[in-house]
């Protein structure tokens, strides 16, 4: 169990990655949003792109594993379905890592904020 990152009561609860209270959920929620700075924009890009890089990553791994487990080169019927869900999950996260990738680039070299990070305040 994490303690909430605002007023360190036990919580399960995760946003981001930093532990939050329901309370403070709320709370925050409640609050009107403002318009991102450059830096929260360029800074939540980028953490897309990394996290998207690194599940393109952890994906290859376990593709290449499926693969490296058949020296003959002849899998096992069971195995043919592990290479395909391999497989598959290493096309969507090359895809999810390739469209962070437009994202941010499209924001660096023209200035295009996502529509899922404007907000209105």
């Amino acid at each position: 169990m994490a303690q909430c990152a605002y007023c360190e009561t036990e919580t399960f609860m995760f946003d981001r990655g930093v532990p939050l209270c329901i309370q403070c959920a709320e709370e925050r929620d409640s609050k009107p949003k403002r318009s991102p700075t450059v830096l929260e924009i360029r800074a939540t890009l980028l953490q897309d792109l990394l996290g998207a890089t690194a599940r393109s990553s952890d994906a290859n791994r376990e593709f290449d594993e499926a693969i490296g487990q058949f020296p003959s080169g002849l899998p096992h019927p069971d195995g043919v379905q592990r290479i395909k869900n391999a497989s598959n999950k290493l096309f969507v996260s090359r895809k999810e890592m390739g469209t962070a990738h437009n994202r941010l680039n499209d924001y660096l070299s023209r200035g295009i904020v996502p529509e899922d990070l404007k907000r209105s305040g």
